[in-house]
């Protein structure tokens, strides 16, 4: 008999591609949500193949789980990041200097 695929490793795979994305465009609040996620469902899945290792294939679950552990990193790091930024002000310093560097740029 053939070993079956473990149910929740494409939502883990998606989760954590997805999440990489959530980093960079959500200041990293999506990729926190999204990789806790797949963190979750790839945990629910290494208990199932705990046990049933006869019935199922570890497939790529421990790669997918790795890169939502890599991508919860990044996005707590950026999230972190606009937390200071929003809390010092400094981000309406910054946008002001990118208004001016437009400003600028449409003179010359």
């Amino acid at each position: 008999m053939e070993n079956q695929k473990l149910p929740n490793e494409q939502a883990v795979m998606i989760l954590g591609l997805t999440s990489f994305i959530g980093c960079c465009c959500t200041s990293g609040l999506l990729g926190v949500i999204l990789s806790g996620i797949g963190i979750y469902l790839a945990g629910k899945s290494e208990k199932l193949l705990a046990e049933n290792p006869e019935q199922y294939s570890p497939g790529s679950l421990n790669t997918w789980k790795i890169v939502n552990f890599v991508s919860l990193g990044l996005s707590v790091c950026v999230l972190i990041y606009a937390i200071y930024m929003k809390v010092t002000g400094k981000d309406i310093e910054q946008q002001q200097q990118l208004m001016e560097m437009l400003k600028q740029m449409q003179n010359n």
